[in-house]
């Protein structure tokens, strides 16, 4: 088996790791670029494991990605969403391991984290590998990754988001006819109908980037989303945006969205997470930046 060939193998469990470390496919792709030329350009018949080599490699880059992303995070316009990718049978290279852990809300929870400490929680956690493993991988050793794997724990798991019942067949259906539903709803501006479906406590958060329309804050409670979603209802019918509109229920970061679609082209992604039947949080991407990866998912499909 020729170097591209032990590449491509591993692609899928590679772009997963590089697109949960960096929380964007189009930054992931990137780092498996790089990392293919720079695994062609070592000697791999004298590495014991060219899979964890190639891990490496991806794992060293994403580190380097991140420490210099963090400061451009602070001169960020509005909140900031990860990159929405589809995750249906359509992209297995995405969901190549647990759907959970590519949410858009534990993508959030994993920038609390230190680089090194998402580095070592995801690789622990999520792909199985040993503090050994890691150690290797990171350049540290086995105690410093234990040290780190435990920091990390202890700032995600109180507030780690819920599985959204991934584990049930009958509760994803659920959410996903729900989701239709909120569809149906809001573009029809059914305000009646989107109280019934939004939880008490439900949270709204926009992502424009400051180059797509967008609420610059987040909102939180029934009473000011709904007001948001009717306000935007009536926007885009005043407007005449409504007539040339499309929304499609699909499954992105392994959860219902709707897919927003003006003259055809991709307007804007609304990520819905559900807790108790109720949607507990909308997500909304609009940055154009963001949905050129999802863009390019739609048009194979």
């Amino acid at each position: 088996m020729d170097e591209l060939q032990l590449f491509e193998g591993q692609r899928p469990r590679l772009f997963s790791i590089a697109y949960r470390m960096l929380g964007s496919a189009s930054d992931a792709e990137d780092v498996l670029q790089d990392a293919w030329l720079r695994f062609n350009d070592a000697d791999t018949a004298d590495i014991r494991s060219p899979q964890a080599f190639a891990a490496t490699i991806v794992t060293r880059l994403c580190l380097d990605r991140l420490k210099s992303a963090r400061a451009k995070r602070e001169e960020y316009v509005g909140p900031w969403l990860p990159e929405p990718v589809l995750t249906a049978k359509e992209a297995p290279e995405v969901l190549a391991e647990r759907s959970e852990s590519v949410t858009l809300a534990f993508l959030v929870l994993l920038e609390t984290l230190s680089a090194e400490e998402r580095a070592v929680f995801l690789l622990k956690e999520v792909f199985d590998y040993q503090h050994a493993e890691i150690a290797e991988m990171l350049g540290t050793t086995p105690a410093n990754s234990r040290q780190l794997f435990h920091r990390a724990k202890s700032k995600v798991r109180p507030t780690r988001p819920a599985p959204s019942g991934h584990d049930s067949r009958q509760g994803k259906d659920a959410r996903y006819t729900a989701a239709e539903r909120f569809a149906r709803a809001f573009r029809a501006g059914d305000a009646s109908q989107l109280e019934q479906l939004l939880a008490a406590d439900v949270t709204f958060v926009a992502d424009g980037g400051g180059k797509a329309p967008a609420a610059r804050r987040p909102l939180a409670g029934r009473d000011d989303v709904l007001n948001l979603l009717v306000g935007l209802h009536r926007s885009a019918s005043a407007s005449g945006i409504a007539s040339h509109a499309t929304i499609d229920v699909m499954e992105v970061n392994s959860e219902p969205a709707l897919v927003l679609r003006v003259n055809g082209q991709l307007d804007g992604v609304f990520v819905l997470s559900f807790e108790e039947g109720a949607i507990a949080a909308i997500r909304v991407v609009r940055n154009p930046d963001k949905l050129a990866y999802l863009k390019s998912q739609l048009r194979v499909m």
